[in-house]
């Protein structure tokens, strides 16, 4: 969720001209606030974050939010019990919303710089890696990405030196990955110092040497490849919901091409080629030219746009009928048998929903039980959004899948 805020408001404030002339703007702030809103609630004292309600016991069971009736079991962290890595991710989360609402609404950008600056006190005074308490949902790359990707945005939204030293100081923290994900935020935070370097901390030189090796990382022909592509043309990272990492590092590629232009830079050198930002732009065009449809198949990976697109997502709310046709309460084994184990199409179109894509031979079969394939994530589509409004201009202009303004980040 703090990842999904965090991306969402890093899109508003990056392009906010390109959304507003969407008709997208007011959607998005809603979507940000009610994913702030909840960070703030689970942020019940300076020390105490409630990090999950429900437990992994909630997958044995089929059913509408409706009619759920697992546990809703509370998990938290503490000073004696620490998830350094989830503080430090919220802190992140609020601070970029900060940066949304401070002219829209002072008041409550106020108290979400507020909270964000407790957040990362706690996230860094108590270090500890989520790893060690999570209840399910657990980190993987431990913390270090969290605390520099926190302290980049608390220096964005402030501007106070605290936080530029903090992250100039944690440099050796910094790694060259080829993925930006919700466990590991590297490359976020590395694009981001990266435009300070340019924009004259020289001491922050490391971020865009790690930002450069990150797109020889994914642009075929650099010499430094690390994520091959399919045979049609898509990066695939891993087998395990893809696209998540697609739109994510789309979504840095516009960002950091734009970056170089505006500091008079017109390429990155890689090992065995410098591609130009144009080039590298037009790569990631390429990857969201796929997700919509341009790819072997001719499938849409966004459900509801184009005349192809999954019709099976791993997704309870669509999959089964709505309260409003179907009253009677759908129990938890039901589910399974008269939903989750069928061919049918799912009752509820999930518009605007991206799922985990294709295998790595472009092969996608729609299947309801194939949840690395088939599911839906916050933030798949928050990183969308982020590959979308570069290229909302005169010149490029994208067909949204729907003109009522239904926002593309609901798909919890």
């Amino acid at each position: 969720m703090s990842f999904s805020v965090a991306l969402l408001s890093w899109a508003a404030t990056e392009y906010k001209a390109q959304i507003s002339a969407a008709g997208q703007l007011d959607y998005l702030h809603s979507a940000i606030r009610w994913g702030a809103d909840f960070i703030l609630k689970a942020h019940t004292s300076p020390t105490t974050l409630y990090t999950q309600v429900g437990d992994g016991s909630d997958h044995s069971c089929w059913e509408r939010p409706e009619d759920m009736d697992t546990p809703r079991n509370l998990f938290k962290i503490t000073e004696s019990s620490p998830g350094t890595e989830v503080a430090a991710d919220a802190a992140a989360a609020l601070a970029s919303a900060y940066m949304v609402f401070e002219s829209v609404d002072p008041d409550y950008a106020t108290k979400l710089l507020e909270e964000a600056k407790a957040l990362f006190e706690f996230a860094d005074k108590y270090r500890g890696s989520y790893q060690a308490s999570c209840p399910f949902y657990c980190s993987f790359s431990s913390y270090e990405d969290e605390l520099l990707w926190g302290a980049t945005w608390l220096f964005k939204a402030t501007k106070d030196v605290q936080f530029l030293t903090y992250v100039s100081n944690n440099q050796k923290w910094s790694d060259v990955v080829p993925e930006f994900s919700w466990d590991n935020k590297f490359v976020g935070a590395q694009a981001l110092l990266a435009k300070e370097y340019l924009a004259g901390k020289k001491d922050l030189a490391i971020y865009k040497t790690h930002a450069d090796a990150f797109v020889c990382s994914l642009m075929p022909g650099s010499g430094a490849v690390r994520i091959q592509t399919t045979p049609g043309g898509l990066l695939f990272t891993r087998d395990t919901v893809n696209l998540q990492y697609v739109t994510s590092a789309v979504m840095v590629l516009f960002y950091y091409s734009n970056t170089l232009d505006s500091a008079g830079i017109g390429e990155v050198q890689c090992s065995s080629a410098n591609f130009t930002n144009a080039q590298i732009r037009a790569f990631a065009k390429s990857q969201v030219d796929y997700i919509l449809g341009n790819n072997p198949l001719g499938y849409s990976y966004m459900v509801g746009f184009g005349t192809k697109y999954p019709k099976r997502i791993h997704h309870r709310g669509a999959s089964i009928p709505s309260i409003k046709y179907h009253p009677a309460k759908v129990a938890c084994g039901e589910g399974f048998a008269d939903y989750f184990n069928t061919d049918n199409p799912n009752a509820n179109i999930h518009v605007g929903a991206i799922v985990g894509g294709p295998n790595s031979g472009d092969a996608f079969g729609d299947v309801r039980s194939e949840s690395i394939h088939s599911e839906p994530t916050t933030y798949m589509n928050a990183a969308f959004l982020g590959a979308l409004a570069p290229l909302l201009d005169e010149k490029c202009r994208l067909q949204l899948p729907l003109d009522d303004g239904a926002s593309m980040a609901s798909t919890s």
